[in-house]
């Protein structure tokens, strides 16, 4: 992904914006279509049958929807459907969204993706779009190469876990206590504590605000 310096501040901070993608920079839901292409709408249906007695939660009725759908299956190949599934993401971009993207990076900000998506369509839709890094769910594969059913870190990418994840890139990326000028953007509640923790914080379709520079 891309690896150019981002801007700093002026106060010296780095520059980084983050951005949710279902509903920010898609203009929909792109988890559900990508898990009836994959593994094909009975197997879904039948997967939320077996997970909602499991679980009330939302994100753990997620995680074992996920576990019950991949458990087993080839890692290499959710890695192809995840690349296959870029182009059909590439339709469902919002274009003031992909504007504002283009703006940041010409501003030589850091660009990042936050999402409850899987990393396995986001990331290779990332690298088209010259993002900087991908903070999502991704599977977890056994030595075989077989997907275990679960996700790295065991958690959904939703609510504070958007705000760990992108403190944690924010340490790699420019050390220990860094502290950088924020940019998010987001759409739902699960993007709450993620554009409280922005110094510039912009919501997107129904709690649409403008974006400030």
């Amino acid at each position: 992904m891309a690896e150019g310096s981002a801007e700093g501040s002026a106060d010296g901070r780095p520059r980084v914006a983050a951005f949710d993608f279902d509903g920010t920079l898609s203009e929909r839901d792109t988890l559900v279509p990508f898990l009836r292409r994959v593994r094909g709408t009975p197997r879904v249906l039948a997967a939320a049958g077996r997970a909602a007695p499991q679980v009330r939660d939302r994100d753990r009725f997620k995680l074992a929807l996920i576990a019950h759908l991949f458990r087993d299956q080839p890692a290499d190949r959710l890695a192809a459907e995840g690349e296959a599934y870029v182009p059909t993401l590439e339709t469902v971009l919002r274009p003031a969204m992909v504007d504002r993207l283009r703006w940041h990076q010409a501003e030589g900000h850091a660009t990042v993706l936050v999402s409850a998506s899987l990393g396995a369509y986001l990331r290779p839709l990332a690298e088209r779009l010259g993002l900087d890094a991908v903070l999502a769910v991704e599977l977890v594969a056994d030595a075989g190469g077989r997907l275990t059913g679960g996700v790295v870190g065991g958690l959904n990418t939703r609510g504070p876990e958007k705000v760990a994840r992108l403190d944690r890139w924010v340490e790699q990326r420019y050390g220990p206590g860094a502290e950088v000028e924020l940019w998010a953007y987001g759409d739902s509640s699960g993007d709450e504590q993620l554009l409280a923790r922005a110094d510039h914080p912009t919501w997107v379709g129904k709690r649409a605000t403008s974006p400030s520079g």
